[in-house]
């Protein structure tokens, strides 16, 4: 079966391609050895049969960030038949830039001009079979999200099976005499590592540090490549090979294909829709509010009416009626007590306890992949940038920031494209404070146990307390462990665009199915390790909870938590579980107060929860599980992404301090207003 590989800048409307392609067809995962999302499907029978991949969105081939790296390895490793590059007609100049490192990469190639139709209806003029003359290789117009002239595309991506070399169009003659002679000197290497030749003498002209270290080449031809360089660098006047090598590609792009072959799309009365609706919402004065004002709007539906509706639906459907049909199945085969406890104790009330929140969950994610899709989540992060620079970071750290409300793992790896180590490390330590999807159960639970009229309020307010914290954090670190200068923030802004209705139905059910896995895999297996630990005590027998070695374990730990108010041993060890996954923590405590509590059994966790908290003790408890320690697996990729188990240890301390700190005070002040 063929392989299709898509490449593309981020925002060229790859991801809406792909969904295009592939349809439901497709599964998400992680790329071997890192947390960035790796997606591959079948494409749709009426297309034909292939395998597409959706490399991460990118703008060169530099070695410069994991996303980069990934795309380059899986090209060179693995091969793929062809590779449809995707590009922005809207901004083709600066997307073509990649398209050209991607064809000298050795592989056939296919070049789809996406957003045809934005670049029509503003006068603008992309003659495609032209620029597919000069590039030597199939250049489509279509329009994904309309779906438009997919099929010739798809066509053309089976039937191309050529490369093409651009080398002599591209390069200068000093150039073309640099790089032949350093394809002389490696072509046995190139042969033994598997590297395309001409593309592997390129990138050590240009001095790629990983391309250096994978080919392992003997000192003297080291320094023979060295020499070569020196000797380019002396024929032009920008003094940096690497340089000098993208001053031709682009001059390429701009002489030979844009200036002949385009006509720049005309903006009526010269300003765009997209202008027109940044002048509000990227403005000075209105950016913020308009910012809150939006999430306000999305916290009000997720945790207000239309969340609670489903959400209160499904804990009637687990709670009264799965488990109490699965109980009556268990007594009529004389099923022993132990296994209907842990059944129905264990397993229903700890996966339940999580599951009942997968609509608020479902709702927000909803809500996020259609501010991402539009185009806004761009502009946040420029409406942030001065907010941020006042704490000591630019606007580049709100993107892992950002994602640190889906999960805190692939945002601390995000911080790789921040290129100050200053900002990199400041970022990562405050990256959990931003409430991760896995907390969101935890909030739930409290809110609807004692805020449930001012739900929607309470749940904003949790996920501002993080970032408070954060900016607090931020503005005493920066004067004491980080000092220095921040570095310019510099992104592109793309078009406003309407989201599609496949797309985002597409992205929700990734983020869905992950929490549905987790829940199967995780939280099953913890409840019922948790389950155990609730009924068997240090000598390993058959106890009651009270005794169990859970008990012991939290009756240790509680005294410290008793100045915030939840100094209980079972709310004190359900904290323990969370260091594993945060949605242990509602399953933790769904066995351990639903084991000795009929109200459990009568009307869910929410009950149990009213009588062994207070309000108080309630935002007390849900500030330190936004505060404190993130799971395992964030601490292992902090770990790794420092570098240090000293700045690790520091990370760990800081979440600690600051948790309980918080916490202390939300509890103290809230008992003299509530």
């Amino acid at each position: 079966m063929k392989t299709i590989a898509l490449t593309g800048n981020p925002n060229s409307g790859k991801t809406t391609l792909f969904n295009r392609l592939t349809g439901s067809n497709q599964y998400v995962g992680n790329w071997p050895g890192v947390t960035v999302e790796k997606k591959e499907g079948l494409l749709k029978k009426e297309f034909g049969e292939a395998v597409i991949t959706d490399l991460p969105g990118i703008y060169s081939l530099s070695p410069y960030s994991p996303e980069e790296v990934i795309t380059r390895d899986y090209i060179l490793k693995e091969k793929p038949d062809v590779i449809i590059n995707i590009i922005d007609g809207t901004n083709i100049e600066r997307n073509l830039y990649l398209t050209l490192s991607v064809i000298e990469l050795g592989r056939p190639v296919v070049v789809a001009v996406n957003m045809m139709d934005e670049v029509n209806s503003t006068g603008g003029a992309i003659d495609c079979d032209a620029i597919s003359k000069e590039l030597n290789v199939p250049v489509v117009p279509i329009s994904a999200r309309k779906d438009i002239n997919i099929e010739a595309l798809v066509r053309n991506a089976l039937s191309c099976d050529k490369a093409v070399d651009l080398s002599d169009k591209i390069y200068s003659d000093d150039a073309l005499i640099a790089i032949a002679r350093i394809e002389n000197l490696i072509s046995e290497e190139c042969k033994r590592c598997g590297l395309p030749l001409m593309w592997t003498a390129i990138k050590l002209l240009e001095n790629d540090i990983r391309i250096i270290k994978h080919l392992d080449l003997p000192a003297d031809k080291q320094r023979a490549i060295d020499d070569i360089a020196r000797g380019f660098e002396s024929t032009g006047e920008l003094g940096d090979r690497e340089t000098m090598l993208a001053d031709m590609r682009y001059k390429f792009i701009t002489n030979t294909l844009v200036r002949k072959h385009v006509v720049k799309p005309v903006k009526p009365g010269g300003e765009s829709l997209s202008d027109r609706i940044d002048r509000f919402v990227t403005n000075r004065i209105l950016a913020l509010p308009i910012f809150f004002l939006i999430f306000s709007l999305i916290f009000y539906l997720t945790f207000g009416p239309l969340g609670s509706f489903f959400s209160n639906a499904l804990d009637i459907l687990i709670n009264d009626i799965v488990s109490q049909a699965v109980i009556s199945l268990l007594t009529s085969v004389n099923a022993k007590e132990w296994l209907i406890s842990l059944v129905t104790k264990g397993v229903i009330s700890g996966v339940g306890g999580v599951l009942v929140f997968l609509p608020q969950i479902a709702i927000l994610f909803f809500f996020l992949s259609l501010l991402e899709d539009s185009g806004y989540m761009a502009r946040a992060a420029f409406i942030m940038d001065r907010l941020f620079r006042r704490f000591g970071l630019s606007g580049k750290s709100f993107i892992p920031l950002l994602m640190g409300f889906g999960c805190s793992v692939p945002a601390v790896m995000a911080t790789r494209t921040l290129e100050n180590e200053r900002d990199r490390r400041m970022t990562i330590i405050l990256t959990p404070f931003m409430s991760c999807a896995a907390r969101w159960p935890i909030y739930a639970l409290f809110i609807s146990a004692f805020f449930e009229e001012k739900r929607w309020i309470v749940a904003l307010g949790i996920y501002a307390l993080g970032i408070v914290v954060a900016v607090i954090s931020g503005i005493v670190l920066k004067h004491t462990v980080f000092r220095g200068e921040t570095v310019p923030f510099v992104m592109e802004l793309p078009t406003y665009r309407l989201p599609t209705l496949e797309g985002t139905v597409l992205q929700l059910w990734d983020r869905v199915k992950e929490f549905l896995l987790r829940a199967g895999t995780l939280i099953f297996t913890m409840s019922i390790f948790v389950w155990f630990l609730s009924n068997l005590g240090p000598d390993l027998t058959v106890v009651q909870t009270e005794n169990s070695i859970f008990a012991h374990i939290g009756r240790i730990i509680a005294p410290i938590f008793a100045p915030l108010g939840f100094g209980n041993w079972k709310a004190s060890v359900s904290l323990l579980t969370g260091l594993i996954a945060k949605e242990a923590v509602v399953s933790t405590m769904g066995i351990l107060y639903g084991l000795e509590s009929s109200a459990a059994e009568s009307g869910g966790l929410v009950p149990v929860i009213m009588q062994a908290f207070t309000p108080q003790s309630a935002l007390s408890f849900m500030a330190f599980a936004l505060l404190y320690v993130p799971c395992v697996s964030t601490l292992a990729t902090i770990r790794r992404e420092m570098n240090s188990l000293k700045w690790t240890a520091f990370t760990v301390a800081w979440q600690l301090v600051m948790a309980y700190l918080v916490s202390f005070i939300v509890y103290n002040v809230s008992r003299l207003v509530i």
